[in-house]
């Protein structure tokens, strides 16, 4: 490819200036030709197939449509979609490949922001922290110094589902804790480094702390189901920042119910959850609204690696975020 190929961004405009800041859009500007000004939300507008017949690479985001077979015959010289976003399968056509198009994702940036909050979560988890939060605003009073039993983070087990990107990430990031972490994976046939691989069923029965990192998948889905949220040990905790569909919502609702088990969940099924759903008002529950990905500044680390892996584009060296046809069943 040229030193300077020809870029169109397709993506919702508002995010552009949110996944490129400035010092972002310069080093994009150094490499590419680009019209700043044109941002295709829709491939068939007048100014979308004039810019399409010279593009050589997209730089696509949230709300980029289907790069299907019409996109392509407008887009003759296009060798390279940049997505600046995690999963490329609501844009990435079969006739993509069959071209030989070369795509990349941000999935590994955006995976970063999921484990910190994972790991976050972990961490308050074992201190019982949402639930000691309760039971401080229900009593408005606390002994100084009362040891409170059966918390902290020294040698508590930690589940992770899903080896994943962000799943390894978060085992990354809990190498340096004195914590004891047991990993499922059906695709690992080795374990990670101080890590125990085990299966599902004893991962759960053998977890204080159970953290999702599975994609959704037809095997995947409800995978925690009524026996397997059972297996969990009283006083554990469920972490969801994957995807509601891995777990069965009305079975949770019931565990959850009893008290027997506490939830942190920024993803569920449906999403939103409905206005009435029990999960906004039980005491053992912490609901987010899907914040784990890039948000706010965070975004500007998408734009940072589609630049990243456009330099090695033109320097002819393999994508450090390339996504290939075979992966994407295991993928999100």
């Amino acid at each position: 490819m040229a030193n300077r190929p020809t870029a169109l961004f397709a993506m919702s405009r508002e995010h552009l200036p949110m996944i490129f800041p400035e010092h972002v859009m310069s080093q994009l500007r150094r490499l590419v030709e680009v019209d700043e000004t044109l941002v295709a939300e829709r491939f068939d507008t007048p100014e979308a197939v004039a810019a399409l017949a010279d593009v050589e690479v997209l730089v696509t985001g949230w709300g980029c449509p289907p790069i299907d077979a019409a996109v392509l015959r407008a887009a003759p010289r296009l060798r390279a979609v940049l997505h600046t976003a995690g999963s490329v399968k609501t844009l990435i056509t079969p006739e993509c490949w069959e071209r030989g198009v070369v795509v990349s994702s941000a999935a590994d940036a955006n995976a970063l922001p999921v484990a910190e909050l994972t790991l976050a979560m972990i961490l308050l988890a074992g201190k019982d922290v949402l639930g000691l939060r309760e039971r401080y605003r229900t009593e408005r009073h606390f002994t100084l110094g009362e040891v409170v039993p059966d918390i902290g983070n020294f040698r508590r087990r930690v589940g992770i589902v899903g080896a994943s990107r962000i799943g390894r990430r978060v085992v990354g990031l809990l190498e340096p804790f004195d914590l004891i972490v047991s990993l499922t994976d059906p695709y690992l046939t080795a374990p990670l480094p101080g890590v125990r691989l085990v299966e599902l069923d004893e991962l759960l029965r053998d977890s204080d702390v159970v953290s999702l990192h599975a994609p959704a998948t037809p095997e995947t889905h409800h995978m925690l189901d009524k026996r397997r949220l059972a297996l969990i040990p009283d006083g554990g905790v469920l972490i969801n920042t994957a995807r509601g569909s891995l777990v069965d919502t009305d079975a949770l609702i019931d565990e959850l119910s009893t008290g027997r088990i506490s939830a942190v969940l920024d993803v569920t099924e449906p999403e939103p959850l409905p206005s009435d759903s029990p999960l906004f008002d039980l005491p053992n529950v912490f609901a987010t609204p899907h914040i784990a990905g890039s948000h706010g500044n965070e975004l500007g680390r998408l734009g940072q690696s589609a630049v990243d892996d456009l330099e090695r584009l033109i320097a002819g060296v393999p994508l450090h975020g390339q996504v290939l046809p075979t992966d994407l069943d295991r993928v999100a």
